[in-house]
């Protein structure tokens, strides 16, 4: 019954140390990559089409559609 005994021992001695190394790697990680906060710059609202943005760099087309017909041709 000993040998079982130190089996289970083991096991979570393992598992702790292999916590223990997730939660270390972890710590690391966000310490490197951090957290940065809000940028410094705003371009305001912008539309979440870009062909309807303030900023973009077309003109609108004279027809919304891009077919042949009244308008589009």
């Amino acid at each position: 019954m000993k040998a079982s005994n130190e089996s289970v021992v083991a096991t979570w001695v393992f598992v702790f140390i292999l916590a223990l190394c997730f939660a270390i790697l972890s710590l690391l990680a966000y310490k490197v990559i951090g957290d940065a906060g809000h940028p410094s710059w705003s371009y305001g609202v912008v539309r979440d089409v870009p062909g309807e943005s303030p900023y973009a760099v077309y003109r609108k087309a004279p027809s919304p559609q891009h077919v042949k017909g009244a308008g589009g041709e």
